[in-house]
């Protein structure tokens, strides 16, 4: 293999063709990305522990933890909009501002209702971060490279979340709660001082086609969500929440009930080794032979991780699942956000980013209520197997209808054919 092709080489490679400023301004905002996400990683063990420290219930713990969904859910629009008519760099601002004061918070907060308004408050800084993050990478893309430069630096999410909660946990139980949370808020009011470096793209000179008509970038939000080029991948990223949110809700559980001898912390550490590696390669391969044909597999391999899940009965073939769903999530989520940055104009990618991504976060809320009754009638191995057909019913939903018509829908979701809502060709 030419040394060209090593994935080194090429992450300089793509850097290396980007106009200096630019560059600077990714790295910095890479930087930032990878500080957001290890403050926000750093509770995932350690805030439901606090909440039991606190004096609060099992199913208080589970009140409080899902809480963030609701602030996310609530604000995710607005900034959206705010994204697209104020610029990504001040979202950005307000999402890392956010990450940096509810840790502080949360030392001050001894009440579950207090903590219920903090983590709700909480859910503000993923909102923020990731619409105008996906948005202002896009910015900075060149259109004939954007797949790759989108997969490369979305490897922020794995990278943090796989180093932020093994770092929270030692500091947890080294030192204690406080520092911990000094230490969330420290991660997250250093990558504020990294976001206020970013030289954010005027919309002029992001190349663009001007294609469509301006009219469209009047349209009211919500009817922005109709637009057949948003209906669908907001459809099947909806669905797609719903199977995520049962995996990260029940999984531990699920491994409890069948005595296998794993600790659920190695599944999803398998899990982010796999979506990391998935990520190295998609971006790039999506760029010469379409989103769709990876959109496709990621679904199938979504579809094939909960199957397998439904079967487990090992260690093995638990972390087997996890290695294809790892696969999946390190391919689904990057590819919608590239196919959506395809299909739309600077002025609206907020709004629109801010609409199919909360497609995933509905589903992410709606899956412990929905999918923990379905558990309570039937048991977590039928619940998985019932998350396998929602992913089924994705891909059946994508082959179908992601074009205009059945034909382009089904070249398009093989690789055979181009996006036709694709602005730039």
């Amino acid at each position: 293999m030419a040394s060209e092709d090593f994935t080194g080489i090429r992450i300089l490679n793509i850097f290396s063709d980007i106009e200096p400023q630019r560059k600077r301004s990714l790295l910095t905002l890479f930087t930032a990305g990878l500080l957001f996400w290890s403050s926000l990683a750093s509770l995932l063990p350690t805030l439901p522990l606090y909440v039991q420290f606190v004096g609060g219930t099992k199913q208080q713990i589970g009140l409080v933890m899902g809480a963030f969904a609701i602030g996310l859910l609530l604000s995710r629009p607005q900034l959206g909009k705010i994204a697209d008519r104020t610029g990504r760099k001040q979202v950005l601002l307000v999402g890392v501002s956010v990450a940096a004061i509810a840790p502080i918070g949360y030392v001050f907060a001894k009440s579950i209702p207090l903590l219920l308004l903090l983590r709700a408050f909480h859910g503000i800084s993923i909102a923020a971060f990731t619409t105008a993050y996906s948005a202002l990478v896009t910015d900075f893309s060149p259109p004939q490279k954007r797949g790759e430069l989108i997969g490369y630096m979305s490897l922020v999410s794995p990278i943090g979340l796989a180093v932020g909660p093994a770092i929270g946990g030692f500091v947890q139980a080294w030192v204690g709660y406080i520092p911990l949370f000094a230490m969330s808020a420290a991660f997250a009011a250093t990558g504020l001082f990294f976001t206020c470096k970013i030289a954010e793209p005027k919309f002029s000179d992001s190349p663009e086609s001007d294609s469509l008509s301006d009219d469209k970038n009047t349209q009211k939000y919500w009817q922005m969500l109709w637009n057949p080029r948003v209906r669908i991948p907001a459809l099947v990223l909806l669905l797609v929440g719903l199977v995520f949110g049962t995996l990260s809700t029940f999984m531990p559980l699920f491994i409890q009930e069948t005595k296998v001898n794993l600790n659920p912390g190695l599944f999803y550490s398998t899990a982010a080794i796999a979506s990391f590696g998935m990520r190295l390669v998609t971006g790039r391969a999506s760029d010469k032979y379409g989103r769709g044909l990876f959109i496709s597999g990621g679904l199938i391999c979504y579809a094939l991780s909960m199957l397998l899940l439904y079967f487990a009965s090992s260690s093995g073939a638990f972390l087997i699942a996890a290695l294809v769903e790892g696969t999946a999530g390190g391919t689904v989520l990057p590819m919608m956000v590239t196919l959506m940055s395809d299909r739309c104009e600077p002025q609206e990618r907020g709004r629109l980013f801010s609409l199919c991504i909360g497609g995933f976060d509905l589903g992410i809320a709606l899956a412990g209520p929905t999918l923990g009754f379905v558990a309570e009638q039937v048991g977590y191995r039928n619940m998985f197997g019932l998350a396998a057909s929602l992913a089924a019913l994705a891909l059946l939903i994508f082959v179908t209808l992601s074009s205009k018509n059945l034909s382009h829908s089904m070249k398009f979701a093989i690789g055979r054919g181009k996006d036709v809502y694709a602005l730039n060709g």
